[in-house]
Order: C-alpha cells, then structure tokens, then sequence
C-alpha cells in the first residue's frame, strides 16, 4: 500500500507543497498561513492517513531524535526496572532509546559506545561499568550530552544521579545490630563500582560504630551465583552468621536458594536484609526486608538533567544522591 505524501495532501487541498509542509511541520503562523487553509491541510492529512516520515525530516534537520541508554544487564532486576521508566521518560519527550548492554565488560562498554556515537545519537545515559574514563572523555569533548545514573566517576565532571548507598547500607547493618546480631555476613558486588564501594563503607561504618570487631565481607559481582557459593561457604563454617546482607536483590536469590539447600530457615536461623526492591521480595514465604532505593525519581531526574543539557538550559543542580528507603518485612530476627 502507497504511503500518503505531503504531495498528496497538496493536490487533494489544491493547495502548494509548501504550504502543506509547513502547516503539517507547525510552521503555519510563521508564514501567516490562514486558518482555513491549516484546517483544510489536517484534516486531509487525518483522512488520508498521513503519516509523518521522521527519517527523512531527521536527514533534513541533521537530527536522530535518538538517546543511547547503556545499562551492565537486564538481567538485574534493578535495572530492568531503571530502564523501563527512562526509556519511557525519554519517549514522552518524543525520541527513541537505543538500549545497550555493557556484561560489566569494560571492552564491550568501549566498543558499544563507539558504535553508538556512529548511529548520531543526541544524549547518553549510561551506567559505567569501571572507574576507567579516557574514552568516555572522548564522548564528552565531541560536546555530547551526557548523564551517569546509579554509578557515576569521580574524577569526571559528569551530571549523575543515585542513591545515597553509604546511608543506606549504613541504616540496613544497623537494623541487624539493633536486632542483636553481631555475627553478621556481607555479600558484596562489583568491587569497582561506586555502589558498591559505598555499601561496603557504610557497612564497615555501622559495625565500627557498633564497636564489632568482625568484619565479614565476601564476594565480587551482583549475581545469583555470587550470593549462592559466598552462602554455601559461609554455612562450611563451624560458626555461622547470624545475619546476611546482601549488597543486591540478585545476591539475595543466591543466598536464598543456599539457606533452602542446607535447610536453614528465615529468619528463625539465619536473618536476611538486602538492597534493592522488588515486588518478589513481598511474595516470598519469608518476606524479605530491603533497602529500596527510588528508581522513578532517579530515571526521572537523569532524563531531566539529560534533556536541560540537549536543550542548552541551565541546570539547577549536576549531582543528585536520594536517599533509600528501608522496607521492613519479615526476615529479621530480634536476637
């Protein structure tokens, strides 16, 4: 089936093509173009079932309309989640998402954004997965806009925003000592993201404070299968902790899937804290309690500081950190 023209429009309204297209490009004021004739050109377009070609008026204008968004996985729930509401933030603004993953890979991260660069994107929102910059320098000094969200670089003068994971991991840890455990795991994640890095300080932090001399902190990645064999090694061990936190949902599953292995019940033998909601956390037979963290405020806010630097509008702000919100449920035993 032919697709509608605006040259078709034109000969229907007996009108020119040009003032077709800037009726349909809302330019009609712009060139004093009458009421009649705006009226008649819509409503022929709508009858006709014009449809606008966006590639070719992308080609005219030297724009794609398009933001890249660079995630590690979507196998993490978390980031699923924070993909899914940016992408829908950036499509209200009337531009398509071109998602990527990065696998926590550093090379593929390179590699992705240099074939990102080539498709014209306009803005990019990425979650770093190092603390290696020099080619997302490279990025910036083409004059590309771009917003770090949950993981950001220091060194880089880049808008970000995340959650304050200090705080967070602090307040959770402290929930377990206040609930009498002292012998208490952490199961952390990638040790070269910022997230991490915090969660693991403001852990420490709380068992300092909590004059604790044991600091029991494991593990290397957000997955299922670090929280798993860190469980399973952990349980080898004459005296068991008491308490886990797990610095992700994800590691929660593993240590989940661990604790059921070795028939070890929540809370009533081992406690569970993790970071990180999501709805399954409430539907488990233990519901688990968590550190939720604001992910609507942050893919909103990203996109926001994202389409102040597209537009070439003042930020109010370049840095945000939230703070999160701890859920009680039912996996924390009073000792």
């Amino acid at each position: 089936m032919k697709r509608t023209s605006i040259t078709d429009i034109a000969k229907a309204t007996n009108l020119s093509i040009s003032t077709v297209s800037r009726v349909i490009n809302g330019k009609a004021r712009e060139y004093r173009i009458g009421e009649k004739s705006q009226k008649l050109v819509l409503e022929t377009a709508k009858k006709l079932n014009y449809k606008p070609n966006h590639a070719a008026a992308n080609l005219r204008s030297g724009k794609s309309h398009t933001i890249a968004l660079l995630i590690p996985t979507l196998d993490n729930p978390f980031f699923a989640s924070l993909a899914s509401k940016i992408n829908n933030d950036i499509r209200e603004e009337g531009y398509t998402t071109i998602l990527s993953e990065s696998g926590e890979n550093l090379d593929r991260e390179k590699e992705i954004l240099k074939n990102l660069l080539s498709r014209n994107i306009e803005g990019l929102v990425m979650v770093p997965c190092g603390q290696e910059f020099d080619h997302i320098l490279g990025l910036e000094s083409k004059e590309l806009p771009i917003v770090c969200v949950d993981r950001y670089i220091d060194e880089l003068d880049l808008p970000y925003v995340s959650t304050d994971n200090y705080f967070g991991a602090y307040e959770a840890t402290e929930l377990l000592i206040n609930s009498g455990h002292r012998n208490i795991l952490g199961i952390q994640g990638e040790l070269q993201s910022i997230p991490n890095q915090q969660r693991a300080l403001g852990f420490t932090a709380a068992l300092k404070d909590a004059n604790i001399d044991l600091v029991n902190l494991k593990g290397d990645s957000f997955s299922v299968q670090n929280g798993y064999l860190e469980t399973k090694l952990a349980l080898q061990n004459p005296d068991i902790p008491t308490a886990i936190f797990a610095f992700s949902n994800t590691i929660a599953l593993g240590c989940l899937k661990a604790l059921k292995e070795d028939q070890l019940r929540i809370p009533e033998d081992v406690s569970l804290i993790c970071f990180d909601d999501h709805p399954f956390l409430e539907f488990l037979s233990t519901p688990i309690t968590s550190v939720a963290q604001p992910v609507s405020d942050i893919a909103r806010l990203s996109t926001r500081f994202l389409f102040s630097l597209i537009n070439k509008t003042p930020l109010e702000s370049q840095k945000m950190l939230f703070k999160p919100q701890i859920k009680i449920r039912e996996s924390i035993k009073k000792m």
